[in-house]
């Protein structure tokens, strides 16, 4: 079952942040609210400045042309070619679940194109400076990328959806790998979260550490296909209805969840969805979440997913997270924040002695 997703411009603003300082070389950053997410804590409360384009004094970005030269930029006399720039498009669509608003086109095409030449900088910088990875570690990376897919079959359609070859992809992942070696190198001194910085931010920011009422729970999810026609519709609930009179009659939830729930993200978990807030879920399975008291069962829920079983496990009434309860996951905001500024330090400095052809 789906939680509640932003929308889709502000998931563009999003990925093309995790690709840029800290992305580009390899290493993934939380969002800036990851620290605060970790614990279910608050998001600040501006989503729509976050979906906003640009700042209405700021210069609007060079138009895009429709069609994309073979060779869109040359970074100290290297091309970065029309086909990285589309694969690199498609990647981030992918990730942001849908295609570029035209309303935003020339604004994320720019922010895309900028990135790739600070990864060009950065690949050139580690070729300078001689970097080298095993190939036992490019095997490793290559293993690990491939447990991410069922087979090898998804994986390798993976790569024809994205027109890359194998060995391509190979060798994009040893350039990372060496991108990545260096700027652990480069910026060690300089990203450690000191505790000043941790007692800091966390008194700046007291609303992102409000933590509204929360609900642990778990479920059982016997599905409807969108669309079905009733006799489908009452095999399911039928099912359903006897889950739940085992329930009743002392079944293990936790047991039952396993071998009988079709929510795949849940039922490994014996159901558990962990805690949630008022919102998160949709509205049927939210309403009755919260009026369930701790250690009991709901009656059939309907929703648009098909029919649930709730049982509520825990209720935390809405607090202040204290600083030592947040503070592991602080420490790591910070020290990305800090990675985040010091990457884009390192590439200005890079960018400053370069010849940049931009070509679009």
């Amino acid at each position: 079952m789906s939680r509640t997703s932003l929308a889709p411009a502000f998931a563009f603003k999003a990925v093309l942040a995790l690709t840029a300082a800290v992305g580009v070389v390899g290493c993934k950053a939380p969002s800036p609210s990851g620290a605060a997410e970790a614990l279910g804590i608050k998001k600040p409360d501006t989503p729509a400045a976050a979906q906003s384009t640009t700042p209405a004094a700021a210069e609007a970005p060079k138009p895009v042309p429709a069609e994309l030269p073979a060779v869109v930029a040359r970074v100290n006399g290297q091309d970065i070619s029309k086909s990285d720039f589309e694969r690199a498009l498609r990647a981030i669509e992918q990730r942001a679940g849908g295609p570029v608003p035209a309303a935003r086109r020339d604004e994320i095409y720019r922010g895309l194109l900028d990135q790739l030449v600070g990864l060009q900088l950065l690949r050139q910088e580690s070729v300078a400076r001689k970097v080298t990875v095993p190939d036992a570690d490019v095997d490793k990376r290559m293993a690990d990328l491939k447990k991410q897919f069922p087979s090898e079959q998804l994986f390798n359609e993976m790569l024809a959806a994205q027109q890359v070859s194998l060995d391509k992809f190979r060798a994009d992942q040893r350039s990372d790998l060496a991108i990545s070696k260096m700027m652990i190198e480069a910026l060690k001194d300089k990203v450690t979260a000191t505790p000043a910085q941790i007692d800091e931010f966390y008194k700046s920011n007291p609303k992102r550490f409000q933590q509204g009422e929360r609900v642990r729970a778990s479920h059982i999810l016997i599905t409807v296909p969108e669309g079905a026609d009733g006799i489908t519709k009452d095999k399911a609930r039928e099912k359903a209805d006897g889950l739940l009179k085992k329930i009743k009659a002392g079944g293990d939830f936790a047991a039952l969840a396993k071998e009988n729930s079709q929510d795949p993200g849940s039922a490994v978990q014996g159901g558990d969805l962990g805690y949630f807030q008022p919102g998160q879920m949709v509205g049927p399975f939210n309403e009755v979440a919260f009026k369930l008291a701790p250690g009991t069962v709901s009656e059939l829920v309907e929703t648009q997913f098909g029919f649930h079983i709730i049982k509520v496990v825990d209720k935390q009434a809405g607090r202040t997270v204290p600083l030592d309860e947040v503070r592991p996951q602080l420490t790591q905001f910070i020290e990305n924040q800090n990675r985040q500024r010091e990457t884009t330090v390192f590439v200005a400095g890079l960018r400053a002695k370069s010849k940049i052809e931009i070509l679009i």
